[in-house]
């Protein structure tokens, strides 16, 4: 069943369709992460994607946590967005030979389904806002700060990849900022040598007096 269904009357109905679409999404990405990990071969990235794993398995169990709170069972409906978002990632490493370059392909796939989730966690708070789902939202929204955050971490381990060299600049500039001070100073000397051709005639015109 897609997000839009004639099942869906109201706006509860598509809150309720959205928890079952995450949780299926989620146990989709627990079953997909090792496969990433052992493909991996960068420890910080694999170290990483270990870490959201066991993230993931405890957003599993807040969801559950949720369902309960509606007197549900958990339950997921399948999802063909992050099915297929799944799908171009398996796909992705079994075609790239290229160890650094997989890595970097990993990093894309696994941002692929980061976004997926942060857009779907997003709504899910608002939608339960809304309903008055006060509880629903404060738990959804661990989930979601803990999505956002891996997020951060890939992009920064992209942007280190692909541009080592900007940490380094980065430090030379703050190097050179620091030695504005002493420069700012150095000019400032001069300055005070304008003041004795005024003191040499004032000296001059007691010596006439």
């Amino acid at each position: 069943m897609g997000l839009f269904s004639k099942d869906i009357k109201n706006l509860e109905d598509l809150y309720q369709h959205g928890l079952k679409d995450i949780y299926y999404a989620e146990n989709q990405i627990v079953k997909s992460l090792p496969d990433m990990i052992e493909n991996a071969t960068n420890a910080e990235l694999k170290r990483g994607l270990q870490h959201h794993l066991g993230e993931t398995k405890e957003q599993v169990k807040r969801l559950e946590q949720v369902f309960a709170l509606h007197g549900e069972q958990p339950s997921g409906t399948k999802c063909p967005a992050i099915d297929g978002i799944i799908k171009e990632g398996g796909d992705l490493m079994g075609e790239v030979e290229d160890k650094a370059v997989l890595n970097v392909g990993i990093i894309a796939a696994a941002q692929a389904v980061e976004h997926y989730e942060i857009t779907r966690y997003g709504a899910l708070i608002a939608w339960a806002r809304e309903l008055g789902h006060g509880e629903d939202a404060t738990i959804l929204a661990r989930n979601l700060r803990e999505e956002k955050a891996a997020d951060k971490k890939l992009t920064a381990m992209a942007e280190q990849r692909l541009h080592p060299a900007s940490a380094r600049r980065a430090g030379r500039r703050a190097g050179a900022g620091a030695s504005h001070p002493r420069r700012a100073k150095a000019k400032r000397r001069p300055a005070a040598t304008h003041r004795k051709p005024a003191q040499k005639k004032k000296k001059a015109a007691r010596r006439r007096a």
